[in-house]
């Protein structure tokens, strides 16, 4: 049975919660401390290999301003079946109502992977953001990384030898 840990009004925000199928569970975190709460799939579904589809949550939310919710994958989706989310993590606005769905993407490229209704899919991070004001610069300030990008910290072992 998941763990509800909202009881310290300190470290909790209130998210209204729509349960849009009658069957869903409202989202629960499984352990104490944990980052994501659990959203599941309100259908079966069949993910042929390399294939991917939109599942529903059943869940709509209505969060606070200066916040959003991050859809993420479940590790043990991806490190057993090898399914991720095609725009890992999806963002929810604090704006929108609608229901929340996933993309989901079995990367497998020879095992299908089949997800029933009540299927953990997914986490919900729901996290303080705030907004920018952009402002235009002729130049930018310096910083020790410069404009190096894609692989300018190295990564690999076998680089340093």
């Amino acid at each position: 049975m998941p763990h509800d840990d909202t009881t310290d009004p300190s470290t909790t925000v209130d998210v209204l919660i729509q349960l849009l199928d009658d069957g869903v569970p409202v989202p629960a975190y499984a352990h104490p401390g944990d980052a994501g709460a659990d959203l599941v799939t309100t259908q079966d579904v069949e993910l042929p290999p390399g294939g991917r589809a939109m599942v529903p949550t059943g869940v709509s939310i209505a969060l606070p301003d200066g916040y959003a919710a991050f859809v993420h994958p479940r590790s043990g989706l991806a490190a057993r079946h090898g399914v991720t989310i095609v725009n890992a993590p999806g963002t929810v606005d604090a704006g929108y109502r609608g229901e929340i769905k996933v993309t989901l993407l079995n990367t497998d490229p020879r095992e299908a992977v089949k997800l029933a209704r009540g299927d953990r899919v997914a986490q919900l991070v729901i996290q303080k953001v705030e907004r920018a004001r952009f402002l235009r610069a002729e130049t930018l300030p310096g910083s020790a990384r410069g404009a190096d990008g894609f692989g300018s910290s190295g990564g690999w072992a076998a680089a340093r030898s």
